[in-house]
């Protein structure tokens, strides 16, 4: 199992540690709410260095991106990121993605760490028609997501960049934390703002260190995968492997917006007449109004008794402190508001369709 450069702190930390995407990476440290609520009023900090970096150069660069990426490539302009997924020719999805543009013709991809060489194995088959240089970095790079309302606060003490000025989805290569040409971009899977920091990993321990002196005074705290996990479901956002995969239509997972026929990419046609006629399932947010967590796999019924989907995420809310989950049902019952029942331990409770995110 692959390690990142960091493990040995988190251990010392007294990290509990699992099996992630091929990697040993820190579950939880002092508690999943405790994490939660750090992020979401203060700032915290993950490691999550297992994702995967690949970069496109050339010439042809925007070609091949064109080609197999579902958002509209072009509009990207230097120094700005935009979210994405790989289309497959079936109508599903190979990963998401953020796309970052570094310079003319060249572009910074980062991928979920579990479809590391699954998407390798993809653009590289793709980029035999337009022949882009690309390279897998991923072995090289290190991430840390420094995350919550006081984190670019804590990020600006640690550079001579003007990081209060930078829009979301935005990013500069920078010196930070004294060592050079560090990327800073303000992304995350929070929904709490912050930036990522991508690193050489032989720079990783001592911008780790760092980062932690620079945020003591908000009493910033190191956060594990649990916390990201909940943080992201109250948000709404997708999890490779949950709300999409293969087999899932980005327009059913509610990423029509990231989705641009017009562009060419694999498999426009059927996502152009999905735009328009719908798709025969949809993925709805849906908030408890009874005690219960809805976990993934479990069964959602209408009025009915009739099996209607299931759930694809769920958690117990630490902001909301109720039960929360993201999950597929059939269209016709998609509308805000309705009522719902989640099977859990063979009893149905009672839930309601919201509007995502869950919080503001």
């Amino acid at each position: 199992m692959t390690k990142t450069i960091l493990n040995s702190i988190h251990k010392n930390l007294g990290a509990k540690m699992a099996p992630f995407g091929g990697y040993e990476m820190p579950i939880q440290y002092t508690g999943i709410k405790k994490e939660h609520l750090a992020v979401r009023n203060s700032v915290g900090v993950f490691d999550v260095s297992h994702m995967g970096e690949f970069t496109v150069e050339g010439s042809n660069s925007l070609s091949l991106l064109q080609k197999i990426c579902s958002n509209d490539i072009e509009k990207i302009k230097i120094g700005k990121a935009q979210y994405n997924c790989l289309p497959n020719e079936k109508g599903g999805v190979v990963d998401d993605l953020i796309i970052y543009r570094i310079e003319k013709y060249k572009y910074f991809l980062v991928v979920n760490a579990s479809n590391i060489d699954k998407d390798w194995k993809w653009i590289s088959k793709w980029n035999k028609q337009f022949k882009a240089k690309i390279n897998n970095i991923s072995s090289q790079i290190s991430l840390l997501a420094i995350q919550g309302p006081k984190a670019i606060e804590v990020a600006q003490r640690l550079s001579k960049a003007d990081l209060n000025s930078l829009s979301y989805y935005s990013h500069i290569t920078t010196t930070f934390a004294g060592k050079k040409n560090v990327i800073v971009a303000t992304t995350g899977y929070t929904g709490s703002g912050g930036v990522e920091v991508y690193c050489k990993n032989e720079d990783t321990i001592e911008i780790w260190k760092l980062v932690f002196e620079a945020g003591q005074k908000f009493n910033i705290i190191p956060v594990g995968l649990a916390a990201r996990d909940t943080l992201r479901t109250e948000m709404g956002y997708c999890l490779y492997g949950n709300e999409i995969n293969d087999q899932t239509s980005p327009i059913a997972a509610g990423l029509g917006w990231i989705t641009k026929p017009s562009s060419g990419c694999i498999n426009n046609k059927q996502f152009e007449n999905e735009k328009i006629n719908g798709t025969n399932k949809k993925l709805i947010g849906l908030k408890m109004s009874e005690r219960g967590i809805p976990r993934s796999g479990y069964k959602i019924f209408n009025n009915f008794n009739i099996e209607i989907g299931f759930i694809s995420s769920g958690t117990h809310s630490p902001s909301l402190e109720i039960g929360i989950g993201l999950g597929y049902i059939d269209s016709k019952y998609s509308s805000i508001g309705t009522e719902l029942y989640v099977e859990i331990r063979n009893k149905k409770i009672k839930a309601s369709i919201v509007k995502l995110p869950f919080i503001k």
